[in-house]
């Protein structure tokens, strides 16, 4: 069932990893990268795990960093069936910056490395080992970043500019993609393909790596668990649902995040996606001040709030405050 033009998702919603420690998480995408921890919750799946969200100023779709951190446990591996690198954006001057600011906090960098017609890129871990990058490109600075972080407004992340993941076989992926999701093929170099949805460009695109026979990856610690695919809203979120169903894919109910309606689902390639409202954001619970300062648990378990709270080891924002 191919979908005409301007029917396809609206871009990157949110990417969700697998983390460790929860204070050293925070540390390093709260402190070094300078993104705001915009909510502090709890897995709805495993209440006993925090949620953290990491964005802009008030944690708009397309700026959202998502981790569960497990804390001490098993390490995943990345291959096929996964996401394999989390791009963001940064304005073309701030390149240095970055080289300086995360050297200093012991950050190891490769780059910058010249890509996609002249474009810088940096790449590093983040602590639990999972692939990120700065990409410089021109129009960063028309995104909204964190002004008031670590990170001088000017040099601040703008949000995701993509994400690449990796299958065995390109033509099934590729099918969803195209066919289902609206996305259309920009470009091919090897093995990549890369993709772009809606205008293009900076949070609407992903890179597909297709290695037949690559090793499937396996999720724990350090590996990126989905991809989350702006809609505009429930009733968007339902539609879709019913066109992925009708195309024999096997979709969850509507599952209510709270800050947003969602449904699951795994391409063919196995990454899990999922399709993500834009409403009703994160200023639902709390003013746009305290975003991220306690912790916010949806009404089912509040009953709980005790029993967690003595579980969740505390966690506190400010390292890298003012470095």
């Amino acid at each position: 069932m191919a979908l005409t033009t301007g029917q396809g998702v609206l871009g990157i919603h949110h990417i969700t990893a697998m983390a460790g420690v929860a204070q050293t998480n925070v540390d390093f995408y709260a402190g070094v990268l300078g993104l705001r921890l915009v909510k502090k919750t709890v897995n709805f799946d495993a209440p006993d795990v925090y949620h953290f969200y990491y964005g802009d100023g008030v944690g708009r779709p397309g700026t959202l960093f998502t981790t569960f951190p497990f804390g001490e446990g098993p390490r995943g591996g990345t291959g096929a069936g996964q996401a394999t690198v989390v791009s963001f954006s940064v304005r073309p001057d701030s390149v240095g910056y970055w080289v300086e600011r995360l050297g200093r906090f012991g950050v190891r960098v490769s780059g910058p490395e010249d890509r996609d017609g002249g474009r810088q890129v940096l790449s590093f871990r983040d602590p639990d080992g999972i692939a990120l990058e700065l990409v410089a490109h021109p129009g960063a600075e028309a995104r909204p970043g964190w002004p008031e972080g670590p990170v001088p407004a000017e040099h601040s992340i703008r949000g995701f500019h993509g994400v690449t993941v990796k299958v065995r076989d390109i033509g099934p992926t590729a099918a969803v993609l195209t066919e289902l999701l609206g996305f259309r093929l920009v470009g091919q170099r090897g093995p990549r393909y890369r993709y772009e949805v809606g205008e293009g460009g900076a949070g609407r695109r992903i890179d597909v790596i297709a290695q037949e026979g690559a090793p499937y990856g396996r999720n724990s610690i350090g590996t990126v668990h989905h991809i989350a695919w702006r809609v505009a809203d429930e009733g968007e979120l339902r539609r879709w649902r019913t066109r992925l169903m009708n195309a024999g894919l096997r979709v969850t109910d509507v599952m209510d995040r709270n800050y947003f309606k969602s449904v699951y689902f795994r391409e063919p390639g196995g990454v899990l996606f999922e399709l993500a409202t834009d409403p009703p954001g994160f200023l639902i619970d709390e003013p746009e001040a305290a975003l991220g300062t306690s912790l916010k648990l949806p009404d089912w378990l509040e009953p709980r709030r005790a029993q967690l709270e003595a579980v969740l080891p505390p966690v506190r924002v400010g390292g890298g405050e003012g470095a």
